[in-house]
């Protein structure tokens, strides 16, 4: 049996998709653990791609089961439509399992989270509309409606009756919009219970008997460290926990089944939404890394703010999460470059800080301190081993490794399963 997590290192959208996929082959089993439809996994198989949203990326791999944590909040509209996406491109969705325990979106949560965003203007946290803030507010206040609610109609019923009491008052009172009517709800998702019941079960327990069995089970997260709403740049987050904590909290998974935690991290840094990014690039260079990245949201279709990779936030990342090594995506997209900065550090009001500051009002008036290193000038979107890759490339690299004290197991050189370089397997 081996365990492993995959967590993102960053903002999100660091690839975590494409490793997730590659190391699910090895799998048993793919579990999800927080998060919902809010985050966006780009697969590319041969000439075939796939964009997934809440379905585990093993989804693929049709020998693997693929399961949704209890952590996750679903929105049922959007796992069906994903589910009918998949038959369309000829994948069998037969090992596939839903956490009774996980939270339902509801329209309502999608209505107050963009009326929310309307009503702070300026300040707003920049989400995607999807309704995760508030469903996870309802979870965590103890009226949120759970998917094994929707087998027992009545009981469904009287859930939705309860939850609109109050809702609608907010919708009306403090945002001036139109209400929402139950039996319209109920019809709607009761139709929706039909489409997913069968995948209804206990994944806890699930997740335990293959752990019994010696299975490999691989965690997925979404989103990335600096989105936890524990440890990120507050209040500039998501609202779960994507570091590796979340595992034992979103699937029901003792911390003494965990073997490895695997980083993913993109060779330059990226940011979707509002908040303070101190090596964010807004000239040329920041296009320049936008257009070759092809750096736009799966979900959104957003435009990433880019920037040079920022070491100070990957020690971070190493620390909360517990990383025992490290995947690098996108090394190619550096392939043209003269020369490449490493941020090795902040100043802030004339002080050198060597450590991640999370208190907004100090990191978004940081100033990166950079190492230079020159750059490659060679493709490498071909090369299949660590030793084939050019020597500024593993200077690179190298410098990266050392400087968070992990080794890196994975260097992805493009979009594609096999445009990849394994230095040591996932599993043991």
């Amino acid at each position: 049996m081996s365990t492993v997590v995959v967590v993102g290192t960053q903002w999100g959208d660091e690839g975590k998709g494409k490793i997730t996929d590659m190391i699910g082959e090895e799998a048993n089993a793919v579990v999800r653990y927080q998060g919902g439809n809010n985050a966006g996994h780009t697969v590319v198989v041969g000439e075939k791609e796939y964009k997934l949203h809440l379905i585990p990326s093993g989804i693929l791999y049709p020998n693997t089961k693929c399961i949704i944590g209890n952590g996750v909040v679903i929105d049922p509209k959007v796992l069906i439509e994903e589910l009918d996406y998949l038959a369309q491109k000829g994948v069998e969705v037969d090992n596939f399992y839903i956490s009774s325990k996980a939270h339902l979106i509801m329209p309502y949560h999608r209505a107050l989270d963009k009326a929310e965003e309307k009503r702070k203007a300026n300040d707003k946290i920049g989400t995607t509309g999807k309704g995760i803030g508030p469903v996870y507010m309802d979870k965590i206040g103890r009226f949120g409606i759970r998917v094994e609610d929707l087998l027992d109609a009545d009981l469904f019923k009287a859930k939705v009756e309860e939850a609109l009491e109050l809702k609608n008052l907010i919708l009306k009172n403090v945002y001036g919009l139109d209400t929402f009517n139950v039996e319209d709800i109920v019809e709607e998702y009761l139709a929706y219970a039909q489409r997913i019941k069968e995948f209804i079960t206990d994944t806890s327990l699930l997740i335990n008997q293959e752990l019994a069995d010696a299975k490999n089970i691989l965690f997925e997260g979404a989103q990335g460290t600096l989105l936890d709403i524990d440890h990120g740049t507050y209040p500039f987050v998501t609202s779960s926990n994507p570091t590796s904590g979340g595992v034992c909290s979103g699937t029901g998974v003792g911390p003494t089944k965990i073997d490895g935690v695997l980083g993913i991290v993109k060779a330059y840094t990226t940011r979707v939404g509002e908040g303070p990014f101190p090596t964010e690039l807004e000239g040329e260079m920041g296009e320049y890394l936008r257009k070759v990245g092809h750096e736009f949201g799966t979900t959104t279709g957003r435009a990433r703010r880019c920037g040079w990779f920022d070491g100070v936030i990957l020690k971070y990342a190493v620390r909360v999460n517990g990383l025992t090594s490290l995947a690098i995506t996108k090394l190619d997209v550096l392939d043209d470059l003269d020369e490449i900065k490493i941020c090795i550090g902040y100043k802030y009001k004339g002080e050198l800080l060597d450590e991640f500051p999370t208190k907004e009002e100090i990191l978004k008036d940081c100033t990166p301190v950079y190492e230079k290193l020159a750059g490659w000038k060679e493709d490498t979107s071909k090369i299949k081993e660590y030793k084939q890759l050019p020597a500024n490339a593993k200077k690179y690299l190298d410098r990266i490794s050392e400087f968070v004290g992990t080794e890196i197991s994975i260097v992805s050189v493009g979009p594609k399963r096999d445009q990849t370089i394994t230095l040591k397997p996932s599993f043991k």
